[in-house]
């Protein structure tokens, strides 16, 4: 689908600004990146690629666009011919969906024509934020329940339709056991699963008779949501008696409850208990009802009894951002020339020049012992290496015996699609496995350790040389 103009207005005109004055042929580098892990965390999970791909894909402006910005009387004739012809015939280098990600390290490269790269910011952005977030939400909610699976119910929470079925795809790749959203299964391949709505038992004038009208309609999706009207009172003793009644003379079994209000550790182990009395030990308990990291943590060390966990709101739609950032880095004339913004606040102050970024992972345990962002033509030693912390330069750690990793790999080169997009299950086995790589301590949700992403020596002595000539200028202007 043609979403060419998914971009601010700003781009454009910017856009316009270059194409006057001559500078349409010049090509640029920007970095995508982002400068504070979300959730107070330690770590992101890279997404997005797929969007992004898609948008390019489908990158042209057609008559109906031309004609939308003809009418804003604010863009000249010439500029809007020369855009009926414009397409990407860029680079893009990009860490693969489902990496662990950390501050300040370019996850996106675009090396472009300068009007296609800043018309694309905006698209590009979307897509790398709000599927880095879910991705990273539902990763650490899973790692939260730790082997318990969860189950990711957020479509009606999601940003429309599009972002519920992203947002299923997303969760499932950070580690969610299947999605409620049936659209999304289709699309991707993704489990499907559910139980019922409460809809279901009001409808009917009393719970037993829905339930049993359930279970005979759906004789092998036994889940009954047991919360309506009293959990342990009405509920419980309702699916029980509708197991002895329906389903255990006719050969089927009560899969599981669910419970979505209440006090879940109590009414979970009171659930396990009259379950148990009555035979039903295999029939599993189903926790949901706004479930967020500090709540799964607070079920699991107060004893709770559950074998599943139903999260929505906190996967699609959680109250956090990623905050990534498009930013200019280099511009090719006749050689490559790094360019650089300068703030008061060092944090903002961005790594200029065309970089590359690698990995170094311990030969023995396979953990990853840090990042290092580098410019395009260095040379990274594969035998010993000091990481540096790029502000606080007392920080140091001297490694050897180990692997090493380029992130970014090619998804397009002089416009050509040359990436083949992974299926989403390929993703999440990939997901899991390098999540695996991080040490505990970065994944850990309270404080943290801060992963080493360093900059190299080269990288930070022309960072410091363009910081002072920038600080020379703003002298002189005084």
């Amino acid at each position: 689908m043609n979403k060419t103009m998914m971009t601010d207005l700003y781009e454009l005109t910017m856009a316009q600004t270059y194409y006057n004055e001559n500078k349409k042929d010049e090509i640029v580098y920007f970095d995508v990146f982002y400068r504070k892990n979300p959730f107070n965390g330690g770590y992101a999970i890279s997404g997005g690629l797929e969007q992004i791909i898609n948008y390019i894909e489908n990158f042209k402006f057609d008559e109906k666009r031309i004609n939308y910005l003809k009418q804003l009387k604010i863009f000249n004739d010439n500029f809007l011919d020369y855009l009926k012809n414009l397409k990407f015939t860029g680079d893009i280098y990009a860490i693969p969906d489902g990496t662990p990600i950390f501050p300040n390290e370019p996850i996106i490269t675009v090396k472009a024509p300068i009007i296609v790269a800043q018309i694309i910011e905006t698209a590009l952005l979307a897509s790398f934020n709000y599927e880095t977030l879910i991705t990273t939400s539902s990763k650490r909610l899973c790692n939260a329940a730790i082997n318990i699976p969860i189950m990711e119910f957020g479509a009606r929470r999601a940003s429309g339709i599009e972002g519920a079925i992203t947002a299923s795809k997303c969760g499932y790749i950070g580690g969610c056991s299947g999605t409620s959203n049936t659209e999304a299964g289709y699309l991707y391949d993704i489990p499907v699963m559910g139980t019922m709505a409460h809809s279901l038992v009001t409808e009917e004038k009393n719970e037993y008779d829905a339930f049993l009208g359930y279970v005979k309609n759906n004789p092998y999706n036994t889940v009954l949501l047991v919360d309506t009207y009293d959990t342990l009172k009405s509920g419980i003793p309702n699916a029980i008696k509708v197991y002895n009644d329906y389903l255990k003379p006719n050969g089927y079994k009560l899969n599981g409850i669910r419970i979505d209000s209440g006090d879940l550790v109590y009414l979970s182990k009171m659930a396990r208990k009259m379950l148990d009395e009555a035979g039903l030990y295999d029939t599993k308990i189903c926790l949901s009802n706004g479930l967020d990291e500090e709540s799964i943590n607070d079920l699991i060390k107060n004893g709770a009894t559950f074998d599943s966990i139903g999260a929505g709101d906190n996967i699609a739609a959680p109250k956090e951002r990623i905050g990534g950032v498009y930013k200019l880095v280099a511009v090719e004339n006749e050689k490559i020339e790094p360019r650089i913004k300068v703030s008061d606040d060092s944090v903002k102050t961005i790594n200029p020049g065309y970089k590359k970024v690698y990995r170094f992972y311990d030969k023995q345990t396979g953990f990853a012992l840090g990042d290092v962002i580098a410019l395009y033509d260095e040379k990274i030693s594969k035998n010993k290496y000091t990481l540096i912390h790029p502000i606080e330069t007392w920080k140091q750690k001297e490694i050897t015996n180990y692997n090493l990793r380029e992130l970014q790999v090619p998804i397009y080169q002089k416009g050509k699609l040359v990436y083949n997009l992974p299926s989403v299950n390929e993703i999440r086995n990939y997901c899991t496995k390098e999540f695996e790589t991080i040490y505990p301590e970065i994944k850990r949700k309270v404080n943290p350790h801060e992963y080493y992403v360093d900059l190299s020596v080269k990288l930070l002595e022309l960072k410091n040389k363009l910081i002072a000539e920038h600080k020379n200028v703003k002298k002189l202007i005084k």
